[in-house]
């Protein structure tokens, strides 16, 4: 069957970024919309686009505030473009639910091969989501219906986060190491940069209420990679 051409929102207000990005996305067989402010990107999100390429600086607002409506009615693949580098600014995006982050200057190139990637998620889940649900202390997982709860409360959580807290309660009481998780969760063709587990780990926590210092759900092998406590290490 073949399949049908995917639509990107671009969002973007600079020209001398938007004209060669999405000429170089249409060249790639990607049907390309391009919004330059909030209003635009909502109004045009409004048409299900496959996936949305989001600055963060916009003339009338935050693409961050875009992400947030978005969220509130749909699980569209959203990947943000930022020329902020520090953690906290990507962080800020995961936790509204981005699935990915592009630090600016970028190619083309780059851009097209995250989108690839994260469609390719997006279409072949990952072999965990077809196990049943998971309980460990206070906090189920559920992949049939793709919800975490803690202590009985909803836990929002973007796809990336939900996935990796997945292989790790899959995984309770043993060490998955960081080529692990970022080959199951990501891709094993990611070329992004492998701080961004660091980043989804981070937002994790806060969301599970888990200080880092003493984590009591999420914890740091060093050099290695990270353990979910197993069940009787959260008995009362």
């Amino acid at each position: 069957m073949i399949r049908p051409r995917r639509t990107i929102l671009l969002v973007e207000d600079e020209t001398s970024i938007t004209e060669p990005l999405a000429e170089a996305l249409r060249s790639e067989g990607f049907d390309t919309e391009v919004a330059g402010t909030v209003a635009e990107a909502l109004e045009l999100a409004r048409n299900a686009p496959d996936l949305v390429l989001l600055d963060v600086m916009l003339p009338d607002g935050s693409g961050y505030d875009v992400c947030r409506e978005l969220r509130r009615s749909s699980r569209v693949p959203i990947i943000m473009l930022t020329a902020r580098g520090e953690e906290a600014d990507r962080v800020v995006g995961l936790e509204l639910g981005a699935d990915d982050y592009v630090v600016k200057p970028f190619s083309a190139r780059e851009v097209v091969a995250r989108i690839r990637a994260v469609l390719r998620r997006v279409d072949e889940p990952a072999a965990v989501n077809d196990d049943g649900p998971v309980e460990i202390g206070e906090l189920r997982l559920d992949p049939s219906s793709r919800q975490v709860t803690h202590r009985g409360e909803v836990l929002e959580l973007s796809r990336k986060e939900f996935e990796l807290l997945q292989l790790l309660m899959r995984n309770a009481g043993s060490v998955v190491t960081r080529e692990r998780l970022l080959d199951e969760v990501w891709d094993t063709n990611w070329l992004g940069s492998t701080k961004t587990l660091d980043v989804h780990v981070s937002s994790l926590r806060k969301k599970l209420g888990d200080d880092p210092a003493a984590p009591r759900y999420i914890h740091t092998v060093r050099g290695v990679g990270f353990r979910f406590s197993a069940a009787d290490e959260l008995e009362p």
